[in-house]
């Protein structure tokens, strides 16, 4: 018996951002000179990569990684990841990383002169159930400078990474919080085409905000389509 292997996946247009956009500088040291190979997708890339590992107790808490209470606002992040289809993605692995309430990552190249918070990692992950939804509690992130050009401030974001089903569902993203002042002037979340730029904005939702612990904000992740979450960069 021969297997037919499908096409290869073609990513939806006005999704993801360009390997070399002009207002992101070191975009252009790394954007290949040459159109990518499309490699055809077989059975490996198609079937799923069972990465998921053991997760621990406070894995999904990342206010509860420590002795101490971190410092800054306390939130909840939920959702579901879907796929093309909007059905939902079960058991999948969903990991986050992002810098304290100050604005700086737990790492020894971030060394810009705001606090480190020692009850605070950044780090974080958890395995959807069988409805596809995931939730973290952690503290609302600060912006911070990056240098990439005069004044230049990164907004609020935590960064997410999924596997989905298959190695061809693979995403590394950022979701942002509602009604930045910094949007207008971030060039990696304008690389993203306007029409998708929305879809790596969080909601804000009162009804699941806890009263006297955390507010909480909702963010579906949506793996491959034409309303997929946009891919950090493209990868056709």
């Amino acid at each position: 018996m021969t297997l037919a292997h499908p096409r290869p996946y073609q990513q939806p247009r006005d999704t993801h951002p360009p390997l070399d956009f002009a207002g992101y500088k070191s975009t252009g040291l790394r954007a290949p000179a040459q159109r990518p190979i499309i490699v055809p997708q077989r059975l490996t890339e198609v079937t799923g990569p069972l990465l998921v590992g053991e997760i621990g107790p406070n894995d999904h808490d990342l206010t509860r990684q420590h002795e101490g209470e971190p410092l800054g606002q306390r939130i909840t992040v939920s959702g579901r990841v879907l796929d093309s289809d909007g059905r939902p993605v079960p058991d999948t692995l969903v990991e986050v990383w992002q810098a304290n309430a100050a604005g700086r990552y737990a790492h020894e190249r971030d060394n810009w002169p705001a606090p480190l918070d020692p009850n605070f990692s950044g780090g974080g992950r958890v395995v959807t159930n069988s409805l596809g939804e995931y939730s973290f509690t952690t503290i609302k992130p600060g912006a911070y400078p990056w240098g990439n050009h005069h004044n230049a401030w990164r907004p609020a974001h935590i960064h997410f990474s999924l596997f989905g089903r298959a190695f061809t569902q693979r995403l590394v993203t950022q979701m942002y919080f509602p009604e930045d002042p910094l949007f207008a002037f971030d060039p990696i979340f304008r690389s993203a085409p306007e029409g998708a730029r929305e879809r790596m904005v969080s909601t804000f939702d009162m009804d699941t905000t806890q009263p006297e612990w955390a507010l909480s904000y909702r963010w579906d992740i949506v793996l491959r389509g034409r309303e997929q979450t946009p891919f950090e960069e493209p990868h056709e």
